[in-house]
């Protein structure tokens, strides 16, 4: 357990070296694209390191698993997946969206980061679902992840002139912006085709779980 502890720091830790002056230095000595290669390599190294050590750990039981919650879950979280890589502001190299005439469209106008909300969702419900010690430390990583990952994106957009603008109509946690007024829903926006394929990525996943993952996703 130990070993799987290391590995999931490790991860994180690398994945926050963004948001600290370590990455302007890292840049400034390498170069943008000699860094994000650099960057992407540790980062799989660390994941390889993470998914090696949670199947040597053993199944430490801490509640009965509540394996029903990824089958409710795990369709909202695949369409948010899915949507989020269609004009999101928030992405790397996206600014230019900022300065569009309306940014915050489609699934950006629920919530800005519908990328890692997807994320959280599917950790979180993997955490419910299997109610074990080397569960909660892994899946528990990446939800830790895409939660503070929300918080330090908004934090380093915030230099961005246009960021405001784009704020002031959009919100972290979904539907919050909807609830206040500050946005609305439209559906022809979002459309059918992207959270189709979020279904149908879902049921291919649901179907091979177990020859995948080697268990039951109910």
């Amino acid at each position: 357990m130990a070993t799987l502890l290391a590995a999931t720091a490790l991860f994180l830790l690398t994945h926050f070296v963004a948001s600290t002056p370590l990455r302007a230095m890292l840049v400034k000595a390498m170069g943008e694209w000699p860094y994000r290669g650099l960057y992407s390599l540790v980062a799989f190294a660390t994941l390889a390191w993470m998914i090696f050590a949670y199947n040597a750990a053993p199944r430490e039981l801490l509640w009965p698993g509540l394996r029903f919650v990824p089958v409710v879950v795990m369709p909202f979280a695949f369409v948010l997946l899915t949507c989020g890589y269609w004009r999101n502001p928030t992405m790397v190299g996206a600014d230019k969206l900022l300065k569009s005439e309306d940014p915050a469209r489609g699934l950006i106008r629920i919530t800005r980061h519908p990328i890692m909300w997807g994320l959280m969702l599917w950790a979180g419900a993997h955490v419910l679902a299997r109610g074990d010690l080397k569960s909660a430390i892994f899946f528990g990583g990446f939800l830790l992840l895409a939660g503070l990952g929300t918080i330090l994106m908004d934090s380093r957009k915030k230099s961005n002139p246009d960021w405001a603008r784009f704020a002031a109509v959009t919100s972290n946690l979904p539907f919050v912006a909807v609830a206040q007024g500050r946005n609305r829903i439209v559906w022809h926006e979002i459309g059918w085709a992207r959270p189709l394929i979020g279904l149908a990525v879902f049921a291919v996943f649901f179907a091979a779980h177990a020859w995948l993952f080697g268990a039951r996703p109910y």
